[in-house]
């Protein structure tokens, strides 16, 4: 095992998800034939072919895909070995990666990011956008340090902090016939044609469960990717939406040919936390970030 360095295996998991040997060898910084030659190296100590070389086409063998796989976790954990004696010197510095839905990411970072580097400033956020089922993924294999998320979801070793309780609203086209209200009751929208996040969102999931006993009928024919597009669909009159709070905010709270109503109570809400591994090294710095968003967010 000695002979076998964690730069190779970085070269052999580049390959394994690039799928080309020179795009390897950028994402590495080394020249191309100093990565191949290495994992030439990597296959003789082995004794066993990793990956199938071809013209136009780089895959790797039944064996490669098992080592990739072990390989990772090696790397993995060599990352952990190294954030953790970094956070005993200074838990609250160093680099986190911070992945939020994208109906949550856009309208949440505005509102923190200014309170996060007063609190926090030698921490060095690095930001991502997933759904969340990537998402969990993600922090399982140690890819991501913690997640902002819609809760609850399945925690399989992974831990959860409730960072606050954000209301549903309802946006409708400008000249709607609910337009003047003060608020709506749920039961407002029955007949109303909705406008959904297309699947995999968990916020259409959620809106469904919101609707499901006004009578609203979701619009069959269409599916948005973004919240952004929803309002601009609300705008030209096609059908209404629900909208989380913090999407209604700021820059974002001026949208023309839409109204945004809220819910009279009880009000619907969604539940945003954070979610990171157990064995996370950098639990304090995860603790300190939640603090921040919590208390920003309340």
């Amino acid at each position: 095992m000695a002979d076998i360095k964690l730069k190779d295996l970085r070269y052999l998991v580049a390959v394994a998800d690039s799928r080309h040997f020179g795009r390897a060898a950028e994402r590495c910084f080394v020249s191309q034939p100093t990565l191949s030659a290495q994992l030439k190296k990597l296959e003789q100590y082995l004794g066993v072919q990793l990956i199938e070389r071809q013209p136009n086409n780089v895959s790797l063998t039944g064996a490669g895909e098992q080592i990739v796989a072990r390989a990772r976790k090696v790397l993995e954990a060599s990352e952990e070995l190294v954030t953790q004696a970094r956070a005993h010197r200074d838990p609250l510095a160093g680099r986190l990666r911070l992945a939020l839905l994208p109906t949550i990411g856009p309208y949440l970072l505005p509102r923190v990011s200014a309170a996060i580097r007063r609190a926090l400033p030698r921490l060095e956020l690095q930001l991502y956008e997933y759904q969340t089922a990537p998402m969990l993924e993600k922090l399982n294999t140690g890819e991501l340090d913690l997640g902002i998320l819609a809760l609850p979801v399945e925690l399989d070793g992974l831990e959860a902090r409730e960072l606050f309780a954000e209301p549903f609203t309802v946006a409708l086209p400008e000249r709607h016939r609910l337009a003047r209200r003060e608020r709506l009751q749920a039961a407002d929208l029955a007949g109303e044609r909705l406008l959904l996040l297309e699947e995999g969102h968990c916020l259409r999931d959620q809106a469904l469960e919101v609707c499901s006993r006004s009578g609203a009928a979701e619009s069959q024919d269409f599916r948005a990717t973004s919240l952004e597009t929803l309002r601009q669909m609300v705008a030209t009159g096609a059908g209404v939406t629900l909208l989380p709070e913090l999407a209604t905010k700021g820059a974002y709270g001026e949208a023309r040919g839409v109204v945004v109503l809220p819910f009279a109570k009880p009000v619907p809400v969604r539940h945003i936390g954070a979610v990171w591994r157990k064995t996370s090294a950098r639990r304090a710095a995860v603790a300190a970030l939640c603090d921040v968003i919590a208390q920003r967010s309340g």
